[in-house]
Parts: structure tokens; sequence; C-alpha cells
């Protein structure tokens, strides 16, 4: 699954890169890449109310993030001992964080020449053991992984000093489990099948300009550091740390911290970059069998849908054929009972009465009257009449 993630992530890059141009999204910051303010006494902000103090931190809250403070006072510790684990060092003195809520405060709480950058949700201050904090950005998903990178930076910044750019941004990712991200792989998938990996040495202390090299500067510190914190131990890292912290060069401290050069361990780590990240794990077995259960699983999906579609069709057109058949059924019947109640009269032939024509009520009368017997008359008036009406009979007396 994750492969097919990254293959529609590589589709989606085009358009990625279309947007270089926009502006930084906010993010973490800290005040290596630019000068800190000078080590002088500095008073407590005025913006402060008070503070919870743990073995090795001293938080200070405004009346706003009271709650955050002593919510993140209840982790801090440990959070302190993940780094112990890695680097296989602590990390001297009590380190402060300030809390505040919103930008106004975030700002308040900076130190006196060290504003924290538009862009930045947090900020560090390694020389004076100090990160600022904003509660509202805490309580988003990626709080603590904030922290995290910041806390990484005032972990290098007081054990010793001269880490080149590189060491930093990727022991703070892999502090912070940021190593770990779909958009690191792609962006070395991106950088292995481009033949775009930099070299280490050019970033030491410069860091590319176009967005999408500074993903693979970012992607490619946070492997190389897990890479050699996964070959070497907490010990050899625990080394790298004393030896960088004498003051010599760090390509020197590196060394003599892993008995090798920094460019023998670059070339055995770029050796096994197209097997962890180009197409090869795209073509490996397992891939290929997820890849391939996920495509049966879309294509039985889709046919599914289609079986569905096409029953629903049928349904509905049978539903159809049904109502046209019991309308027409029952038009024949309305026109069969139209038929009973209202006859039909035939028209006349040769101007003369249809025979079924109805007839006048006094002829229907006579048809249904009794026979009457013809008058039988003697007198000689009648004799010539004999095609006249017969009068009426002449009534019996009683």
């Amino acid at each position: 699954m994750r492969h097919l993630l990254l293959l529609l992530m590589l589709l989606l890059s085009p358009l990625a890169r279309a947007q270089e141009l926009t502006l930084p999204t906010p993010e973490a910051g800290h005040a290596n890449g630019g000068v800190e303010p000078a080590m002088v006494p500095l008073p407590r902000p005025e913006l402060v109310v008070g503070e919870v103090t743990t073995k090795r931190f001293r938080l200070l809250y405004t009346a706003k993030s009271e709650g955050s403070a002593r919510q993140l006072a209840g982790s801090i510790e440990s959070i302190r001992d993940g780094f112990v684990s890695v680097l296989g060092r602590d990390w001297p003195g009590v380190t402060e964080i300030r809390v505040g809520v919103g930008r106004q405060e975030f700002e308040a709480l900076a130190l006196p020449g060290g504003a924290p950058p538009g862009w930045a949700v947090a900020l560090a201050y390694p020389s004076h053991r100090i990160v600022l904090l904003n509660a509202l950005t805490m309580a988003g998903p990626e709080g603590m992984v904030t922290l995290r990178h910041e806390l990484a930076h005032v972990a290098l910044g007081q054990l010793a000093r001269g880490w080149p750019r590189w060491f930093q941004e990727g022991l703070a990712q892999n502090l912070t489990g940021e190593n770990w991200s779909m958009t690191h792989y792609t962006a070395l998938f991106r950088a292995v099948t481009q033949e775009k990996v930099f070299r280490f040495e050019h970033l030491h202390d410069a860091w590319p300009d176009l967005p999408s090299d500074v993903e693979i500067a970012y992607a490619q510190s946070a492997a190389f550091v897990a890479w050699l914190s996964a070959r070497y131990g907490p010990e050899g890292m625990g080394r790298l740390v004393d030896e960088v912290a004498t003051g010599q060069p760090f390509e020197r401290a590196f060394g003599k911290a892993f008995s090798s050069s920094l460019w023998v361990e670059e070339l055995a780590w770029r050796e096994g970059l197209a097997a962890r990240y180009g197409w090869l794990p795209l073509t490996t077995s397992s891939s290929l069998l997820w890849l391939g259960m996920t495509g049966l699983v879309v294509a039985a999906y889709v046919r599914r849908r289609k079986q569905k579609e096409e029953h629903l069709a049928q349904m509905e057109a049978q539903d159809a054929a049904e109502e046209a058949q019991l309308r027409a059924a029952l038009e024949a019947e309305l026109a069969q009972q139209r038929a009973l109640l209202v006859p039909a009269t035939p028209l006349p032939v040769d101007g003369m009465e249809p025979a079924d024509a109805p007839k006048p009520a006094d002829a229907a009368a006579l048809e249904w009257s009794e026979p009457v017997e013809p008058l039988v008359t003697n007198g000689p008036e009648f004799e010539d009449d004999e095609e006249g009406m017969p009068r009426p009979p002449k009534p019996t007396v009683h």
C-alpha cells in the first residue's frame, strides 16, 4: 500500500513542482542559521506570570498558556530521555521553554535581538538553552514533532559546536520521527531516479534554493543520519559527540569516531539507495503482491459496480414494460365499458330509417296492443269506404 501511495504522489509531483515559487509554509525554526543574541543577563519577559519546573526543564507561561505548560511538564522529561538513547549523551544544564498563546505572545517572549521569522511557529536559541513555543501549535497534530525538533538543536548546540547543517537537520528529523514520512520517501525516490542526490560536503553550510531540492536535502540528511545511527549505535554517536566537542573539524572527528571517512561512509550509503528508494523496491515480490492484490480489489470493485448498474438497468426496463402492459390492459377495459354504455347508431341508407332505429312512443304502444277486429257495417254509406279507418265499437248497454 505504501508503494501504491508513492506512485500516486509521483503522479502528482509535477503539480507540486509547479508550485515551487509559493511562500514557505509555517514550520519550526532555530537560531543556528543566524546570529544568536548576546550571552548577557536577560530579564524575564513581563508577559510571564508563572513557571513550572522539572528536573531538567523550566517552563515559563503566560496567563493564557498555563494549562498547556503544565500539561507539557508531564512529558518533557521522557522526551529528553529519548534523545539520550539516540545520542548516547545528555546535554548539561536546565533548558527553558517559553510558552505563549498566539502570534503576539509568541513574539513577545523572544530574546532581544532574536525575533522569530514570520514563517516560524517555534524557535530555539541553542546557546541560551531556550525554546519558544506557541501553545496553539502544540495543540495541533505536529505539536510534539515541532518541540522535538527544537530540542534537537538545543542538544547539539549544548554538546558541541561546528555541526554541519546536514547533520543537525538529519539528527533532528530522526529524533522526531519525521524521517519515516511518505514525503521523505518520495523525495528520495525522485533524487535516486533523477540522479540528484547531493554531496554532503555541499550541504555543510549552504542549503539549496528550490523547494524541491530542499526536500531532497532534508530527506537525504535524515536517511544518512539514520543509517549511521543504525550502523554504529548510541556508542558510536556518543564518540562522535565527544570528538566534535573538542573543537576539531567535523570530518576529522567523524573519522576518529567511526574509524572511517565521511566520503567512504557516504559511498556505502549511496550504494544501497537504489535498493531502498529506487524502482527496485517497487519490483520486489512482496511489493508486486501487494500491488497485485490492490489491483484485484479495485478490479473486483469496478466489476461489481458494473454488474450492479446493469442489474438496476434491467429492473428498470422490466418495471417500465410491466407498467406499459398494465396501462394497455386498463385502456382496453375502459374502451369496452364505454362500448357497452353507448351503443353505436348505424347511418341511414337511401333516406330510409334504419331497421334498428328507435320508434316513437305511440308506435311502440301500438305494437304491444292487442289486434282489433275489423268493423262490419251494413250501411251503404260505408260500402265505398273500405280503406277508411275502423270506428271504435259501440258500448254495450246492460
